[in-house]
């Protein structure tokens, strides 16, 4: 993440020491320089001249900081300003391990100063581990010093040759997976090498590189490769991290594939003294955009972490230990009490952890006037109030198993207004499930028409771009008629099957408005191809329900009530799909109009069709919509 200037300066600075280098006979001028590098590195290691940048590593679902990635400097006025330059000139005169470890320790000294919340990703050079003059157990010794748990610290082993050696990396790997650290892998990228180390080491994360997410929103192709690093990374039970997040575009569309993890400037630029919260901007929208995951369709999706909110008093980090321990003794229903600086979350203090730890012999006495931080949880679970309670549920279910019986905190724009407790959310969600169930359709358990109509206002709401799919059978009243009800069912539940089939439960949603009409919402990048795949299974699958002579004839004869002969297609299925910009479709009622147009316009095409609005604004287009065709869907709702 260096600037155009640094890098040129890096590259100039790099090939002049190399053209040196690789001379026979090197000029006096060029022996002069070399002597004065060597000099000057010595200077920055003897009076540990190094300054330390934290960039923060924010959770993308819920706009929390996970923790900060540390990141050195030389002195500003240095050619070994940048760290680039720094580590070569250590690697090319034997100081590599020297300054590796020098660097440790001013991160870890740094961090801990500052009383940052979460992990710290610490950089490590995997050469540094398996090189001769290797010092082993140091990382430790300086952990002990600063009073910091190896729990805490991510190893983010990062390999500046253009191949990976993976012996190199196994063994670093091993190394600081047996002191008790987690691993990350730095600059993954889609490719055998990559592949190979990550489906070996299960580094507990990977960092995708940052040329492959500068610009994303913009490059198909790079999203190609992202989507398959996330698979591979999910496949081997690793969590993404994306690095070089540089526009709002680019952070909300990561935020939608449902990558996890990211840091980058329009995230939080490197800084000596990081906040602990993300901007009210940055968090705003994290939060607004946030996706439901719909693995249950859920009723009020309107329901946040709000409704959860309990008015806690909380603690700064300078309250003495026995103040916190009186208050626990005094206040019996209390579960835990947070800890705010500056009205900004840094911990959480568990009620049954801090009584067995003061209520042993001595303890009040060893501990009771220290800082209450030294007992309290540095990386609670912290959560915006309108994350809704789905994406809640999921952030507890995937992190510490602690989060549920300590609860979490609830901020807004970054400041702390409360507590939340599991019991409370378990209640709420299995509340949400019951009233699901009422309002789903009988026949096929899908969402029915007060969960379809919740999801497009909350989409309209987010301001999230979708897709609206309306799926209607045709000629399926004669069918009916011919085969009987209890077939028709059975076509009723092999299109539900069909759409579930082929739409992704984490982003899109499917809603059957009753009868043989369906609503699919979709989110997914790929919606066409799931549509064309849609109509592929349906026409193959629905000839089982035929007799052969009708399947042969492509149809069969009814009568009408006048005894009129009329001959009726196989039954097929027609797709009318409109792009639904929030800026220029403000109701439920302009959505509805749209989505009912295009159907019909798909009904128009013979056999199995897909009919897709292709005017970029749908809303100025077809201001001339009736109401008759808005309410035609209003109708089909209600029915």
């Amino acid at each position: 993440m260096l600037d155009d200037i640094a890098i040129k300066k890096r590259n100039s600075f790099s090939s002049e020491l190399a053209e040196g280098a690789t001379r026979r006979e090197r000029t006096p001028a060029i022996k002069q320089m070399e002597g004065n590098m060597l000099a000057h590195l010595n200077e920055i290691i003897g009076q540990r001249q190094l300054t330390v940048l934290f960039q923060p590593v924010a959770d993308l679902k819920c706009g929390a900081i996970i923790g900060y990635e540390g990141f050195i400097r030389g002195p500003s006025d240095s050619p070994l300003h940048s760290p680039i330059n720094l580590f070569n000139i250590a690697a090319r005169y034997g100081l590599m391990v020297e300054i590796e470890h020098l660097c440790r320790q001013v991160v870890l000294e740094k961090f801990t100063e500052l009383g940052l919340i979460g992990k710290l990703f610490l950089n490590v050079n995997p050469q540094s581990v398996i090189q001769g003059d290797a010092r082993h157990g140091e990382t430790l010794n300086y952990l002990k010093d600063v009073h910091l748990s190896p729990e805490r610290v991510v190893v983010e082993l990062t390999e500046s040759l253009p191949t990976y050696d993976f012996e190199m990396f196994y063994q670093a790997a091993t190394h600081y997976r047996e002191m008790g650290f987690q691993v990350a892998m730095d600059g993954f990228a889609e490719g055998f090498s990559s592949q190979h180390l990550c489906s070996e080491l299960h580094p507990e994360f990977v960092k995708i590189d940052l040329h492959l997410i500068q610009n994303i929103s913009n490059n198909p192709v790079k999203r190609h490769f992202v989507r398959s690093i996330q698979e591979i990374a999910e496949n081997t039970g690793c969590q993404v991290i994306a690095e070089g997040i540089e526009t709002q575009r680019d952070l909300l569309l990561l935020r939608e594939m449902g990558i996890a993890f990211g840091q980058g400037y329009h995230i939080a630029r490197p800084n000596a003294h990081p906040a602990s919260a993300l901007s009210a901007e940055v968090s705003k929208t994290l939060v607004r955009k946030t996706p439901s995951r719909d693995l249950k369709p859920l009723v009020g999706m309107a329901a946040t972490a709000e409704k959860l909110l309990r008015h806690v008093a909380a603690v700064s980090p300078d309250t003495h230990n026995t103040t916190v321990f009186e208050k626990f003794n005094n206040e019996l229903e209390l579960y835990a009490i947070p800890v705010v600086k500056n009205d900004i979350p840094v911990g959480m203090i568990n009620r049954q952890a801090m009584i067995e730890r003061m209520a042993r012999p001595y303890r009040q006495e060893l501990f009771g006037k220290k800082s209450c931080s030294k007992f309290m949880d540095t990386a609670p679970l912290i959560v915006d109030k309108n994350t809704s309670l789905q994406e809640l549920s999921a952030l507890i279910v995937e992190g510490e198993r602690h989060h549920l019986t300590n609860g979490f905190i609830i901020t807004e724009d970054g400041y702390y207004r409360g507590v939340g407790t599991g019991h409370d959310l378990v209640r709420e969600i299995t509340q949400m499930q019951i009233s699901a169930a009422r309002q789903a359709n009988p026949l096929t358990q899908l969402p029915g028409n007060i969960p379809i109509n919740e999801r497009i206002s909350s989409l309209l709401g987010s301001g999230t771009i979708f897709y609206t799919c309306y799926c209607d059978l045709d000629h399926f009243k004669p069918f009916n008629d011919v085969y009987g009800f209890h077939k028709g069912d059975e076509v009723i539940m092999l299109t539900a099957e069909v759409l579930t089939e082929f739409c992704d439960p984490a982003q899109d949603f499917i809603g059957h408005v009753g009868g043989d009409d369906f609503i699919v919402l979709f989110r997914s990048e790929d919606w066409e191809s799931r549509c064309q795949n849609i109509l592929k299974a349906f026409g193959e699958r629905i000839l089982q329900f035929f007799s052969i002579e009708d399947r042969e004839s492509g149809g069969y004869v009814t009568e009408d009530r006048q005894g009129k002969r009329t001959f009726q297609p196989l039954t097929s299925l027609s797709l009318g799909v409109a792009k639904i910009f929030p800026e220029e479709f403000s109701s439920l009622h302009q959505v509805s109009a749209i989505a009912t147009a295009t159907k019909k316009q798909a009904k128009k095409i013979p056999g199995n069709s897909l009919f897709i609005e292709r005017r970029e604004h749908q809303l100025v287009a077809n201001d001339k919509l009736t109401a008759a065709a808005s309410e035609s869907m209003a109708e089909s709702m209600a029915s």
